[in-house]
């Protein structure tokens, strides 16, 4: 999956923890590392609210652009 894919990255480069970005988009700890493993996506609020905290766009995770 796509999204799986360039979460991972992002995740590799942001220097933040599971635990703060679970906190900051207001879901579980489980649930960041379930979107990691490619186990589940996030909900559209979810993913708006990741892009805004790791300051990312949408279309990149979603694999619509290259940045």
């Amino acid at each position: 999956m796509i999204f799986t894919e360039r979460f991972n990255d992002v995740l590799k480069t942001c220097g933040k923890t599971q635990v703060e970005i679970a906190r900051a988009v207001n879901v579980t700890k489980q649930c960041v590392n379930d979107y990691k493993k490619g186990k589940s996506v996030p909900s559209v609020e979810t993913l708006y609210y990741l892009c805004v905290y790791l300051d990312v766009s949408a279309d990149y995770l979603l694999g619509l652009s290259d940045y």
